[in-house]
């Protein structure tokens, strides 16, 4: 990891091969944002709360479709990513503390992912449906280099912010930033 120094604080760099692993290894845990953008993202989010009753509130009201309508919610499909009214792509406003080169995307989706209940993880199924849709949607975009440009998890159990909207974090490294653009903008 980078040493970075940022607001009076000592922090770390999540370079592209850490998240590798951290990703490979499902130790979802281990991610973390700066000292400084942690304490603001704690902030915000109690001030969020005050405001709006809750985080998911605050989405739907601000950053996702309307027509999505309010918990609980009746996707056009069942299977997640087969609609494209069922799902939407942001980038991260609070992303973790990677190097400069990583993107931080999320794919909400008001379709549920199945998860194995006794873990909270995802079923083989549903990896095997986010993995497609990742490799369809953001990875064959890419040129060459395209299977070591692109990452993506789910988080589970407790490191979930927003438990009530299933969510998807896709990261690209070394993308251009119009394509970021036309992923996120619908």
């Amino acid at each position: 990891m980078t040493s970075i120094k940022e607001d009076g604080d000592n922090s770390s760099l999540i370079t592209w091969n850490d998240l590798r692993l951290i990703v490979e290894s499902n130790k979802l845990s281990t991610l973390r944002r700066s000292p400084h953008n942690l304490r603001l993202y704690r902030q915000w989010t109690a001030e969020t709360i005050q405001k709006h009753g809750s985080l998911i509130n605050y989405l739907l009201a601000h950053r996702l479709p309307t027509h999505w309508g309010t918990p609980p919610f009746t996707p056009q499909s069942r299977t997640v990513f087969e609609n494209t009214s069922d799902y939407f792509i942001l980038l991260n406003d609070w992303p973790y503390g990677f190097t400069p080169n990583i993107q931080h995307m999320i794919i909400w989706t008001r379709t549920t992912i199945p998860t194995d209940s006794s873990t909270g993880d995802l079923t083989p199924e549903s990896r095997v449906l986010i993995a497609n849709f990742v490799k369809s949607h953001f990875t064959n975009r890419l040129g060459s280099e395209r299977d070591s440009q692109v990452l993506w998890f789910k988080n589970w159990g407790s490191a979930l912010s927003v438990a009530d909207l299933d969510h998807v974090h896709v990261l690209v490294r070394d993308v251009e930033p119009a394509l970021v653009e036309e992923w996120t903008s619908r």
